[in-house]
């Protein structure tokens, strides 16, 4: 009289299990984020067209909501990507995303600082990387950051998603100072690289560009071409808005010498725009967000690759 209570208990519990396991091999487990503070709420939003040039692709791109919003396209023809007017040493710079939909495998949309510019040999960068997922409609996320160095120095961390990037949009963020810097998924750190001895030496210390690309990275993004763009589900539209710039600007002065100038304190002698403690350190609640995205969704990190460092990098083991 119990066997078939049993066995049908069983089969419910198989059922759910599998039911439960679905989300688990379609985007991996799907974790509740924790709380943070809101660091994005810390400043104000200002428009894409009032503060972005084009880089290229310029009739990729298309300003919404009188400049405020932006959309960038990849298609057969070209990429396309912005450029702040203004270079900026230290600061919070942040955007709301939304990815293109559907298969993108070889497609990157690029989120980042550089002044590879003005020093191509020994230029700094920090990278939000977004990489179109080689064989499911999913995305990637990538941070990297070089310091006087070359693209062959990267420290790169990659991380799956805990929701879908293409459905709305998800806020990028980084804080830049002396003291670290810090990346940041809708508030959450996911990546903190503490300014020490031991990364001086990868640690940006120029004025940078802010940057928004997208572009066809199938070489690099993608086993060196096996999982290529497939230019049959073109266009891949990104979009973009709500873009906070908080920093030093970088000025060119009468004698073409540079001047940093800080929108909160121009006397301020490490041109820092961010004061306070929140800047400075994380908190508890940041802290515990940090560990929570490396913990359960970061899947590579440089500093485990030993077949590319033979040697640990100094700042892996501070």
């Amino acid at each position: 009289m119990t066997f078939l209570p049993q066995r049908f208990l069983l089969s419910c519990l198989v059922l759910f299990s599998c039911s439960f396991l679905l989300p688990v091999f379609s985007r991996g487990l799907i974790y509740k984020p924790p709380k943070v503070e809101q660091l994005t709420d810390h400043f104000h939003p200002t428009p894409v067209a009032g503060n972005m040039l084009t880089i290229f692709g310029a009739p990729n791109i298309h300003m919404k909501r009188n400049g405020s919003y932006a959309d960038i396209i990849l298609d057969k023809t070209s990429g396309s990507g912005l450029v702040s007017k203004e270079k900026y040493f230290h600061g919070f710079f942040s955007a709301a995303i939304r990815l293109p939909v559907g298969v993108t495998s070889g497609v990157v949309l690029a989120f980042y600082m550089s002044n590879s510019d003005v020093y191509p040999h020994n230029h700094d960068e920090i990278d939000f990387e977004l990489l179109g997922h080689e064989k499911r409609k999913e995305w990637v996320l990538q941070t990297n950051i070089y310091g006087n160095g070359s693209v062959k120095l990267g420290r790169e961390e990659k991380f799956y998603l805990w929701f879908d990037p293409t459905q709305d949009f998800h806020q990028y963020s980084i804080l830049w100072n002396t003291h670290h810097i810090v990346y940041l998924v809708d508030n959450i750190p996911v990546r903190e690289v503490i300014h020490n001895q031991a990364s001086s030496l990868v640690y940006p210390s120029k004025p940078m560009s802010l940057y928004v690309t997208i572009w066809d990275g199938s070489e690099w993004a993608t086993h060196g071409g096996k999982y290529p763009v497939n230019y049959k589900y073109a266009p891949f539209v990104a979009s973009l808005g709500e873009l906070e710039i908080e920093g030093c600007s970088l000025m060119q002065t009468t004698n073409s010498s540079s001047i940093g100038s800080c929108s909160k304190n121009i006397a301020h002698s490490s041109f820092d725009p961010l004061e306070g403690d929140e800047y400075i350190k994380l908190t508890k609640q940041q802290m515990v967000g940090l560990n929570w995205a490396r913990t359960k969704h970061m899947f590579y990190s440089y500093c485990k690759d030993t077949s590319r460092y033979k040697v640990v990098p100094p700042e892996c083991n501070a």
